[in-house]
């Protein structure tokens, strides 16, 4: 009995540290990475053969796929011509998705998903008020106020979180209508609609304004009948027109794009449009050099600073990331790493098939990566990473609890 209850304890601590780890993401890397420390030293020991059974009780696919995916990483160490550190390092890009069948196996059997999901949205929610509150009175805007108008990390980072739970919320907005729960609705609008106008007014990513678009069509087509969709897109249109001529610095940011890419083709001059393109036909080149296997883990950094020599401008610039996620992992392990990949994705799109909440955010966890990581290499980014790794495990492991005929 002790042994079991140990275990339980175990159980639970892992259950609550991942609520923090959840809470400490929009906020602190350092104190994140702490915690799933923690996480996983109270969630190892309490597996049992049981829990890892793959088949029956865990998807195949979604569960071995990352594992896959890593395993590649590690084997690409073997014929990658850099530094056994640079190698190394390569590798620590991937192994984060191992957190996923874990994740997956502890929130299949745990009845707390729903808080670590919770915590996360209070988080960001959190984020968003101080947010205000910094940038609405001047003396702590110069305190604590970065260049681009957030208090931690970057406005591309904290727009991809709003953009999540915004999309999250749509599903809770719909419930609330349908039940006639208007405080619900009222407080869930406030939200949203506060978190919009940061990304609108305030700290825009534009590669997450473009997920939320697409994110918005997707819920429609999946959520709504023909006749809330048509309500939706012309609620969307609305909320478009209004936010392009109302925010100037929204426009500025959407208009800087068009803007670089000319001075690149016309100038050559290293702006950022300009930058990712020179990147891109790097990109194709070295997956061009080693097509099926690619040039090993660990060598994108070296790559590129190879292709720098004795060049200036854009062409001149370093980079450690080639900002899209299948270049990144094509450029290390071929076409065959990036297939993997692709087959991961679909998997576990495939995992959050059905009307619940927790299959809506899987979606919207999934949808997301898929879009940003066009213009980002999201998996490897520390934030954005864990993001998926969280949402697709906890959301996942829900979504399965949920199918047990017992639930």
């Amino acid at each position: 009995m002790s042994a079991v209850a140990g275990r339980m304890r175990l159980g639970q601590a892992a259950d609550w540290l991942m609520v923090a780890v959840a809470v400490s993401l929009p906020w602190s890397t350092s104190a994140t990475a702490v915690l799933i420390v923690l996480w996983l030293l109270a969630l190892l020991p309490t597996l049992a053969r049981d829990d890892i059974r793959i088949g029956r009780d865990l998807p195949t696919a979604a569960a071995l796929l990352p594992v896959l995916l890593v395993l590649l990483g590690v084997l690409g160490m073997l014929w990658a011509d850099v530094s056994w550190p640079e190698r190394i390092k390569g590798v620590d890009s991937f192994a984060k998705l191992l957190a996923i069948p874990l994740l997956l196996m502890q929130f299949r059997r745990s009845k707390r998903g729903g808080a670590v999901l919770a915590g996360y949205l209070v988080s960001c929610t959190v984020l968003l008020v101080v947010s205000m509150v910094v940038l609405a009175v001047p003396p702590l805007g110069k305190t604590f106020l970065h260049e681009d108008f957030v208090i931690v990390k970057n406005a591309p980072t904290q727009s991809g979180e709003f953009v999540t739970c915004i999309a999250g919320l749509l599903v809770l907005g719909v419930a609330a209508i349908e039940r006639q729960h208007w405080w619900r609705l009222a407080g869930i609008a406030a939200v949203a609609l506060g978190m919009l106008a940061s990304i609108v007014f305030v700290a825009t990513g534009r590669t997450a304004l473009v997920v939320l678009l697409v994110l918005i069509v997707v819920f429609g087509a999946r959520q709504l009948s023909r006749r809330g969709m048509a309500v939706l897109l012309a609620g969307l249109v609305a909320v478009i027109g209004i936010g392009w001529f109302s925010s100037s610095y929204l426009r500025e940011r959407v208009g800087a794009v068009l803007q670089e890419i000319q001075l690149y083709e016309s100038s050559d001059i290293a702006t950022s449009s300009g930058e990712r393109i020179e990147f891109t036909k790097k990109s194709l080149r070295f997956i061009g050099e080693a097509p099926v296997i690619g040039h090993g883990t660990g060598t994108i950094s070296n790559l590129f600073a190879q292709s720098t020599v004795g060049k200036t401008s854009a062409a001149g610039k370093r980079t450690t990331n080639p900002h899209n996620q299948t270049f990144a992992v094509a450029i290390q392990l071929g076409l065959i790493g990036a297939a993997v990949l692709w087959a991961m994705w679909m998997a576990h799109l495939v995992l959050f098939r059905g009307a619940g909440l927790a299959e809506w955010i899987g979606t919207v966890i999934v949808v997301q990566n898929i879009v940003g990581s066009l213009a980002n290499s999201h998996l490897f980014d520390f934030t954005q990473g864990w993001v998926y790794m969280i949402g697709v495990g906890v959301a996942g492991g829900m979504a399965l609890k949920r199918r047990e005929p017992s639930a």
